[in-house]
């Protein structure tokens, strides 16, 4: 790692934590004067100083690389984009501002997107719709900044999950079932559990704290129960971590803190019903097979999917993976990152990924050598997932549930077997069309933002678009 410099990254990861310069240079058991010239790219960063600031600070090695910078680089071409701003700057010097400025970059993608939202909100209420069309407009915001916590944060909350890995040790120390026992611990909360035929329309469970009710449907597999009752037991358990946890976030609209607080309790009860240690030591000898995780834990294939994709403890990490849901329309109602892999935040998403594809071949699972336009190849897992009706008349869900990892990592994967990952025909995809460079892409359905087109009447292509 010989003149490699990230004073500008290791000044991030300090400031977010709150560190001083000689209380980080304490815990990296080097001078502060030394820590100082790190963090002004006077000095290298060494290796045995690396290994020490991961294990500081929970991060992967890879997190001072150029090529982690993907995300980032990604979501600010998104912003020089919208030409509404009259921002103008190539991809060298996206880049180059990334590497040197991650927080100037970071700070700039943020106050893109509160633009953005307002520029909706406004758009919204001067078309005067009807309230439901109108709040639509706004239904991103907190899901995005939710994400966001969850995604720089590497997808791991080491503090939740380890006092829910504690908690499973103690019941099973104690001889005690953690299905039974997670009930248990709520009745003594005073939470009356009661089962309900139909609590409403695709309403799986309710918990009124006035009453200390919880009704639950007993439409709800072994596996769902449990968790329910202990994204319910979080708040009981680990109520002031959760709040601290949300403080950490900065999160200033009410709808955000409360989107907050559910996805930590969520968090937990993942970790409760598929502790870290265990899961991790089995997903390893398993080679993250997902169906025989899920046989083995009795667990969701979905549940299964989204744990693997917080394997991110130090010491002890799995295979780093996006996780993904989509339904047949293209709606992205989850995604989680461990990777560098971009989400576009423009709408839309690439018609080549194999996670579409999947709704044509339902249960099978389908794998997928993608490449991204930076040059960084992902292996992907795709399989549909389908919710059965409750009652006759009832429509079915149906998600395609998607799940990658960079190429790098493939060979400790069981879906890369039979693969020569040195020499694979990878499938050219992007974030979305609109912020996709793929100049010649049959599928491309919108101009990519901020470009010009070349429009000739008498000249056809392959691709409708053709840029000058």
């Amino acid at each position: 790692m010989a003149k490699t410099y990230v004073g500008a990254r290791l000044r991030q990861l300090r400031t977010e934590r709150g560190l001083s310069q000689v209380a980080l240079a304490a815990k990296l058991e080097i001078s502060a004067s030394y820590l100082n010239q790190i963090e002004h790219d006077v000095r290298p960063l060494t290796v045995p100083v690396l290994l020490r600031i991961s294990e500081v600070f929970g991060v992967d090695a890879t997190f001072f690389s150029s090529l982690d910078d993907t995300r980032l680089i990604a979501e600010l071409q998104e912003v020089v984009m919208d030409r509404e701003l009259g921002i103008e700057a190539d991809t060298q010097e996206i880049a180059d501002m990334v590497s040197a400025h991650p927080s100037m970059a970071r700070a700039l993608v943020n106050m893109h997107n509160r633009y953005r939202n307002t520029s909706a909100q406004l758009a919204a209420a001067t078309e005067d719709r009807f309230a439901d069309g109108a709040g639509s407009a706004t239904i991103s915001k907190p899901h995005e900044e939710v994400r966001d916590f969850f995604y720089q944060r590497q997808n791991y909350i080491h503090d939740l999950d380890t006092a829910a890995e504690e908690l499973t040790a103690r019941i099973r120390f104690h001889g005690g079932d953690v299905n039974s026992e997670i009930a248990r611990r709520l009745r003594a909360y005073d939470v009356n559990i009661v089962e309900r035929i139909d609590l409403g329309e695709g309403v799986l469970h309710r918990y009124d704290p006035a009453t200390r009710l919880l009704e639950i449907s007993p439409h709800l597999s072994g596996g769902q129960r449990t968790f329910k009752l202990a994204a319910e037991l979080a708040y009981f358990e680990c109520g002031d971590l959760l709040e601290k946890l949300v403080e950490e976030g900065n999160f200033a609209a009410e709808d955000t803190r409360k989107l907050a607080m559910l996805g930590l309790a969520n968090y937990f009860a993942a970790a409760t019903t598929l502790p870290y240690t265990h899961f991790h030591e089995v997903a390893e000898d398993f080679r993250y097979d997902i169906e025989r995780l899920s046989a083995f834990f009795t667990q969701s294939y979905e549940t299964v999917c989204h744990r693997l994709s917080t394997l991110q403890r130090p010491k002890l990490r799995g295979v780093p993976f996006s996780f993904v849901r989509v339904d047949r329309a293209g709606n992205m109602s989850k995604r989680q990152s461990a990777t560098g892999f971009h989400f576009s935040s423009s709408g839309g998403t690439c018609p080549l990924w194999n996670v579409y594809e999947t709704f044509a071949y339902p249960g099978k699972i389908m794998t997928q050598i993608a490449e991204m336009p930076d040059g960084r190849k992902y292996l992907w897992i795709a399989r549909t997932v389908e919710r059965r009706a409750t009652r006759y008349g009832q429509p079915s869900k149906t998600f395609a549930i998607g799940l990658g990892c960079e190429l790098r990592h493939a060979a400790r994967v069981v879906y890369a077997d039979g693969l020569d990952l040195g020499e694979v025909n990878a499938t050219p995809i992007g974030a979305g069309c609109r912020v996709c460079e793929r100049a010649n892409c049959p599928q491309r359905a919108f101009p990519p933002l901020g470009k010009v087109l070349d429009i000739s009447e008498h000249r056809s292509s392959v691709s409708p678009y053709v840029l000058k």
